[in-house]
Parts: structure tokens; C-alpha cells; sequence
């Protein structure tokens, strides 16, 4: 098991290299990660349904604008509504004019009544990522108990979505990290092989 204080270092680190992108960039590499998956699903890596993903906290990527693209592709947009600690997200259908709430740590997740969705495809955020697949999250564990729930249901599609200059040689990970299929940065697209 990975010592928690290297884990939280490497958060602090990781969060500092993130923070540190300009906010002018931001848009532009927005939109060249919404290009890549807009490519993934155009040569048919990504299965047809319902796409997860969240809405930026901080200065995490936006992956709105791939989201979006991804529904006008026929894809059914969705993001998470976070529950207690301990358990897994759920979704909810989501578009530019859907009502929002302010939900758990302050996020912006659909309101009450909103359809429920299972994603096929699940866009992740994040704090680092190696060329293994491997993701530092924020602690919660939130998005691995997501996957390991939807990877124990049937078939899911994770894309971790981050700037490139998230990229480590390494993460610490634990036995109950879940590794990502596909990483997705504004330089390039990465298919992890497992």
C-alpha cells in the first residue's frame, strides 16, 4: 500500500502544476481535447450511450465542450451527483439548458428530476496521470468505487481528461485505484494497454 503522506505530496505537486496553466490557454486546450475524443468517437473507440462527464472544479480541463460535442454526435450528455463519501457517483441527463443545483464541495450537478444514466464512457477529471493508466484523484475515491461499479455492471469507457502538464513518470496508486483506457491531453491521445 502507498504511504498516504507521498500520496498527498504528490497531490499538493500535482495541484500546483495544474493551477499553473494560464488561463488564456484554457479554452484552446478545451477545445483540442474535445477534437481528440470528438476523433475517438469518429473512429468508433467509444461505445454508443450515454457519456459521464463533470463539470470543472478549480482548474481542472473543461471537458463541457466535449460533452457537448459528444451529444450532438447522438451521445446522451450526463454528470455525476456526488453522495455521501464512501459510495459511487450517479448520473444524470445533463444539456446547456438543463437546471442546475449546487451539490456536494460546491459542484454543479443536474437538478432533482433529471433522468438517471448508466455511462458508457466516462470522462474523468484528475490531478496526475502516467503512461500506465494509473490517475491521482482528490482522496475521496469517489471516481474509482465509479468504475469499479460500472466495470462490475457490464462494459465502461474511462478517458482521463488533463492538461498535459499533469503528466508524471509515476503515480502512487493503491490495490483499490482504478486504471483509465484512454487519456486525453491537448498535445495527444493516449490508449493505455493493459
Amino acid at each position: 500500500m502507498t504511504d498516504p503522506q507521498a500520496k498527498d505530496a504528490a497531490r499538493r505537486e500535482a495541484r500546483v502544476r495544474r493551477d499553473a496553466v494560464d488561463d488564456a490557454d484554457r479554452p484552446a486546450a478545451a477545445l483540442a481535447v474535445r477534437d481528440r475524443i470528438a476523433a475517438l468517437a469518429r473512429d468508433g473507440h467509444l461505445p454508443r450511450g450515454a457519456v459521464g462527464g463533470y463539470w470543472p472544479l478549480g482548474s481542472e480541463l473543461d471537458a463541457r465542450p466535449a460533452l457537448l460535442h459528444l451529444n450532438r454526435l447522438g451521445y446522451h450528455a450526463c454528470l455525476p451527483v456526488s453522495g455521501p463519501r464512501g459510495t459511487a457517483l450517479v448520473f444524470r441527463d445533463w444539456g446547456p439548458e438543463a437546471p442546475m443545483a449546487v451539490g456536494r464541495y460546491g459542484i454543479h450537478e443536474p437538478a432533482e428530476g433529471r433522468a438517471l444514466r448508466r455511462p458508457s464512457v466516462l470522462l474523468v477529471p484528475l490531478l496526475a496521470f502516467d503512461r500506465g493508466g494509473h490517475r491521482l484523484g482528490y482522496g475521496a475515491g469517489y471516481y474509482d468505487r465509479t468504475l469499479d461499479m460500472l466495470r462490475d455492471d457490464g462494459a465502461v469507457l474511462a478517458v482521463g481528461v488533463a492538461f498535459a502538464v499533469q503528466e508524471v513518470p509515476a503515480v502512487p496508486v493503491d490495490g483499490h485505484d482504478e486504471r483509465l483506457d484512454w487519456i486525453v491531453t491537448e498535445r495527444e491521445t493516449l490508449r493505455i494497454n493493459k
